[in-house]
This record gives C-alpha cells, structure tokens and sequence, in this order.
C-alpha cells in the first residue's frame, strides 16, 4: 500500500511561498504534481479569535510512502504555527495517471 497515491493538501499565505513549495515538492521527486490554487479566504478559529484569512491552497499529488517526507517539508517551509497538513487517499483514479504519479516519485 506504501505505493498508493494520496492526495495532500495546504495552504500558504501568499503565492510566492505557496510556488517555492511547489517547485521544492516537484523537483525533490516528492510529489508528481503540485496544483497552486487562487487565492481563497479560509475562517476559522485561531486562540479564541474569529480569524478570516487570504491563502493559496496547494493540492499535492504523491505516494502514501512520502508523506512523512511530504509533511516535514511542508511544516519546515511553512510560516504558520499550525500548518494545515492533511491527506486523502486516492481511491479510484485512471491507472496510468496512478502510474505517472508513482513513476515521478520514484516507485519502482
């Protein structure tokens, strides 16, 4: 299962960290693709505070054996104290794309 695609996603507050990231992934064979969203204003509850925030959310495509690595890169680039950082399993999908994304990420 180590080999099955996952989709991560985040946020960052403006584009140029949201690239720099997305370049990172990219180019360190972590991810196969990374999708820099438009700008969206997230609301939530930040210590106690109502907070409304403009983001770049990232959607970014690997294997469920990165995520650990997928993770400490975004938590080591990110400005946020609490970096959203969450992944979904990719459960159906057109299997050579599935094979694309394992194939750029290094499974053998």
């Amino acid at each position: 299962m180590s080999d099955a695609a996952i989709l991560v996603l985040t946020s960052l507050p403006d584009h140029a960290a949201a690239s720099t990231l997305a370049r990172a992934l990219v180019t360190g064979r972590l991810a196969a693709c990374v999708n820099v969203g438009a700008p969206v204003d997230s609301m939530y509850h930040w210590q106690g505070q109502l907070e409304t925030t403009r983001e770049i959310p990232l959607s970014i495509k690997t294997r469920a054996a990165l995520y650990d690595a997928v993770q400490a890169a975004i938590v080591a680039a990110h400005p946020y104290q609490l970096p959203e950082v969450v992944a979904v399993p990719v459960t159906h999908g057109l299997d050579r794309y599935l094979d694309w994304i394992a194939a750029e990420t290094g499974a053998a």
